[in-house]
């Protein structure tokens, strides 16, 4: 049974043959969950998923995937009978995402559209009722795991089945926190950057100059330098800067925008096309220089606050929500993310941060120091080391975290086997001939078999 808790970790039921245009040419049920049915083409078409995406497939895979089918039709059985909720707004924003990564992917609406062969609307539709369900699935999980705990005497328990030639080899990790400020341009400089935005719109209203090839030659955004500073964007999404979004969805097809403030900097928009929260955009990006004047007023204010935590007159965190220009650091502590969490191993850093590393030893504050960041803009920052490791192999004394994660992790999967081993007998199950040689599915089998009886 322990199949069953190895398939929990992925719902990745493709739901139609996206980017293929495949079609079924017949279609059957091929197993049923209580009142839930599995079609052969839902089979079928999650193998072509993944042969698009070129990821390896298994001989048996029909198997495997009608066995994650199963399991999730069981989890959404259990969701209904608990009368688990989701709310529209969630199942939206969900469907939301989903259009927007294949937008991203193929470069606009009207290439998913031609791809799909079904308009974005119609693929909202057709993602529907999967979506729901997989959330549905994914909060069963969590109920049923949810009173899972750990003790410390079962993470040694764990760590001690580990076979020694088999533990894992970790670089050097390192906690590291930033504080980071931007300085502001001068008037004079922020003007010259308006004036200029100015004379672009105007150029491309006259017919001078495209849009696009403005954007190509002058924009301050590296991430969309390359094709003409285009944008897709969605009304609700929260990673663009919301002055942004509002002045963009203010414009009609082919309209620019006045100037406009960002956070990044200032701005032209011109709306390419829109299909109600959707659009298409180009923009132009210009960053107001900044002098040695505004970048010194930084330093020196980085440097009190450097001095207040030195003297333990305040804590980090409290200075980073005090005091960066990061909007994203104040939801970390100003904690640097990594792989592992806040854990990060030296590749995952720039390499200015790194060579800043040098100098420091754990519990330090650095000097304030200029950089530019990946967008281009000029800041100051101060750095903190929490902690930093040295490369070993991994113990409890050092990695204990670590280790309960994983040590959890299996529990929770024992506790998802013992959930299946119960509930699969209460199901109705169907399973058709061709996959009753699976080896994958010998418990549901087993109840189907005693239904036929």
């Amino acid at each position: 049974m322990k199949r069953y808790s190895l398939l929990i970790l992925s719902f990745l039921m493709t739901i139609v043959a996206f980017g293929q245009g495949q079609k079924v040419v017949a279609d059957k049920i091929i197993a049923i969950v209580g009142d839930k049915i599995i079609l052969k083409s839902d089979i079928t078409n999650d193998i072509a998923d993944r042969v698009r995406r070129n990821e390896p497939v298994p001989d048996n895979a029909n198997c495997l995937i009608a066995e994650q089918a199963m399991a999730m039709k069981a989890l959404v059985l259990q969701a209904e009978k608990d009368s688990l909720k989701l709310s529209d707004e969630e199942l939206e924003g969900e469907l939301d995402n989903r259009i927007r990564g294949f937008i991203q992917q193929f470069g606009s609406k009207e290439a998913v559209e031609q791809v799909a062969g079904r308009t974005i609307y119609q693929l909202k539709d057709d993602f529907r009722i999967p979506i729901r369900d997989r959330k549905l699935a994914d909060m069963m999980r969590s109920k049923i795991v949810e009173a899972v705990k750990i003790t410390p005497q079962e993470v040694k328990a764990y760590y001690d089945k580990i076979p020694k030639d088999s533990l894992k080899f970790y670089e050097t990790e390192v906690e590291i926190g930033e504080i980071i400020l931007n300085p502001k341009a001068s008037r004079d400089l922020e003007k010259y950057a308006i004036d200029e935005l100015t004379d672009f719109k105007q150029q491309v209203e006259s017919s001078k100059r495209k849009f696009e090839t403005l954007a190509s030659l002058y924009t301050d955004d590296p991430g969309s330098k390359n094709n003409g500073g285009m944008y897709n964007i969605n009304r609700t999404e929260k990673n663009f800067d919301p002055t942004f979004m509002s002045a963009a969805f203010r414009l009609k097809n082919g309209q620019i925008s006045p100037v406009i403030k960002s956070k990044f900097g200032y701005h032209i928009i011109q709306m390419v096309n829109r299909s109600g929260d959707d659009a298409t955009v180009r923009h132009i990006l210009k960053i107001p220089q900044i002098t040695e004047t505004e970048t010194n007023e930084a330093v020196a204010r980085l440097d009190s606050v450097r001095a207040k935590l030195i003297a333990g007159n305040m804590g980090f965190g409290e200075a980073v929500d005090k005091y960066t220009d990061d909007e994203s650091a104040k939801f970390t502590a100003g904690m640097k993310q990594g792989m592992n969490g806040t854990y990060c191993t030296i590749d995952e850093l720039d390499k200015e941060l790194v060579l800043m590393l040098n100098s420091l030893k754990v519990s330090e504050y650095s000097k304030p120091v200029v950089y530019t960041d990946e967008r281009g803009k000029k800041g100051v920052r101060l750095v903190y080391l929490k902690s930093k490791s040295q490369p070993h192999r991994e113990n409890l004394k050092d990695d204990y975290n670590k280790i309960a994660s994983r040590a959890i992790e299996e529990k929770k999967m024992e506790a998802m086997e013992k959930w299946f081993i119960t509930k699969i007998p209460t199901f109705y199950i169907m399973v058709d001939e061709e996959l009753k040689s699976c080896t994958q599915l010998s418990g549901w089998l087993k109840t189907a078999n005693s239904a036929a009886r």
